[in-house]
C-alpha cells in the first residue's frame, strides 16, 4: 500500500514539474516573441559615451564597433537579437565641462555628430528618429531607430541653446547630472546652489515645454523635481531612474511620493538596471567584496590594473556573484512599485547599458536580454497590453503629448 501511494506521488510530481517546465518554456518563447513584436524604447544608453572614451573616429574599427562587439553591452547584433529598437542615445555631458565657456556646447556636437555618423554609415542597420513616428516607420523597415537626449543641461547656457540642439535632434534634456549647474541643483550635490530650480531654470524648463523637448528630471534634487512638476505643461520624464523605496540612501532615485506626484503629472519613470540602483545592500556588499578582492590580488602580488590579474578578478566576480550584483527580478519589483504607486500608464525602461559599468543585474547584462525581464513579468501576470506600455507606449503618449503642448503654446504665441 505505501509503495502504491509513493508511486502515485511520485507520478503526479514528476507530471507537475513537467508541466511547470512547460509553462516555463511557453512563456519564454512568448517573452522573446513579444520582445520583437512590440517596439521596445529604452531611455538612456551611453553608447556615445563609451565610444568617445576610446576617442573613435571614422575608422574601419569604429565602423564595426556598432555593429558586432564583445566590448560594452550595446551593438546591432546584440540589440536585434534582445528586440531593443529605439535606444535613446546618452549625449552625456561629464560635470567638467560645465567650467568651460561653452558649458560642453562643442563636446556635445561631437557626440551628436558620432550618433548621426552611425547612422550614416549604416543606412540599412540604424536611422535617426526626432518623433515616436519615426521610430514607427523605422520600426516597419527593420531598422534600429536612434533618438537622442541629452545628459546634462550644462551646455544651455543661454535660452537659444535649446533651439539649436533641438534642431540637432536632441529630444529630452537632463536638467543636470553630478553636480549643481545653472539649471538648477543635483541629487548627488550637497552645495544647493539653487534650492532647486533657478530662475534660468525655469525659464529653460518653459522653454522645453514650447519647443517640444521632453524634461528630463532624472540627476536633478528633490526641491528641483517638485519645482518642476508645478511650473511645467507638460508631463515630464525619469529617463534612467529607479526607486528610493529599495535605496533608502541613495537620493539620486525617486521616493514613492515624487514617483506618486509624476503619475498625477502625466509622466513615466523609465527604470534603471545599475545594481546600485535597484538594491541599497548591493552597495554595501560590493564595498566589501572589493576590500576582499584587492587583498586577494595583493597576496599575490598584483595590482587591479595588472594584466595577470584581469582572470582573477573575472573568476573572483563569477565566485561572488550574489554579493556583487542584482538580479531581473529586482527589476521587475521597482516595475511592480512603480505601477502600484503610479499606475501601469507610468513605467517604462531605462537601462543605463554603457553608463553604470560592471554593476548589471544577472539575467540582464546586456540589451540581448530584455525577453528575461518580459518573461519575468508574464510570470508575474503583466498582460501583453501592460508589457506593451512598459516597452514603448507610455514613453510615446509623454513624447506625444509634449509635441501636443509644443504645437498649443506656438498657436497661442501666434
Amino acid at each position: 500500500m505505501k509503495i502504491t501511494i509513493f508511486l502515485i506521488f511520485s507520478c503526479f510530481a514528476t507530471s507537475v514539474l513537467a508541466q511547470s517546465a512547460m509553462q516555463e518554456e511557453t512563456l519564454r518563447k512568448l517573452a522573446d516573441e513579444l520582445a520583437h513584436r512590440f517596439i521596445i524604447v529604452d531611455g538612456h544608453v551611453d553608447l556615445p559615451s563609451r565610444l568617445s572614451v576610446k576617442n573613435f573616429r571614422l575608422t574601419k574599427e569604429f565602423i564595426a564597433m556598432p555593429i558586432e562587439t564583445d566590448e560594452g553591452d550595446f551593438d546591432y547584433v546584440r540589440a536585434k537579437r534582445g528586440g531593443l529598437d529605439a535606444p535613446f542615445m546618452s549625449i552625456y555631458i561629464p560635470s567638467g565641462h560645465q567650467k568651460r565657456a561653452d558649458g560642453g556646447k562643442t563636446f556635445a556636437d561631437s557626440l551628436i555628430n558620432m550618433v548621426g555618423d552611425i547612422s550614416r554609415m549604416h543606412p540599412d542597420k540604424f536611422a535617426p528618429a526626432n518623433s515616436p513616428a519615426d521610430i514607427e516607420r523605422n520600426f516597419a523597415e527593420g531598422k534600429i531607430s536612434l533618438p537622442m537626449g541629452m545628459e546634462n543641461g550644462a551646455p544651455i547656457t543661454k535660452i537659444a541653446d535649446l533651439a539649436y540642439f533641438h534642431q540637432r535632434g536632441i529630444r529630452y534634456i537632463t536638467l543636470t547630472h553630478a553636480t549643481d549647474n545653472l539649471i538648477c541643483d543635483s541629487s548627488y550635490d550637497t552645495t544647493r546652489t539653487h534650492n532647486g530650480l533657478s530662475p534660468f531654470g525655469r525659464e529653460v524648463v518653459m522653454e522645453m515645454n514650447r519647443l517640444g523637448i521632453m524634461v528630463d528630471i532624472s540627476h536633478v534634487s528633490d526641491a528641483a523635481f517638485y519645482q518642476t512638476i508645478g511650473i511645467t505643461k507638460a508631463p515630464v520624464i525619469a529617463s534612467h531612474s529607479s526607486c528610493r523605496s529599495y535605496t533608502p540612501d541613495f537620493q539620486r532615485n525617486m521616493s514613492d511620493d515624487m514617483i506618486q506626484a509624476l503619475g498625477k503629472n502625466g509622466g513615466v519613470i523609465m527604470i534603471n538596471f545599475g545594481s546600485t540602483f535597484l538594491d541599497g545592500r548591493i552597495v554595501q556588499s560590493r564595498e566589501a567584496m572589493r576590500t576582499k578582492m584587492l587583498a586577494m590580488l595583493e597576496a599575490k602580488g598584483l595590482k587591479e590594473e595588472d594584466e595577470a590579474a584581469k582572470p582573477l578578478i573575472k573568476q573572483f566576480s563569477e565566485e561572488n556573484r550574489d554579493s556583487l550584483y542584482s538580479d531581473v527580478e529586482m527589476v521587475a519589483n521597482h516595475i511592480d512599485h512603480a505601477v502600484k504607486l503610479a499606475g501601469i500608464d507610468h513605467v517604462g525602461i531605462g537601462s543605463d547599458y554603457d553608463g553604470v559599468g560592471d554593476s548589471l543585474p544577472t539575467g540582464l547584462k546586456d540589451v540581448a536580454a530584455f525577453p528575461n525581464l518580459l518573461y519575468v513579468l508574464l510570470k508575474r501576470g503583466y498582460s501583453e497590453e501592460d508589457i506593451a506600455k512598459i516597452c514603448y507606449k507610455n514613453i510615446f503618449r509623454v513624447w506625444q503629448e509634449v509635441e501636443r503642448v509644443s504645437r498649443e503654446i506656438k498657436k497661442l504665441g501666434n
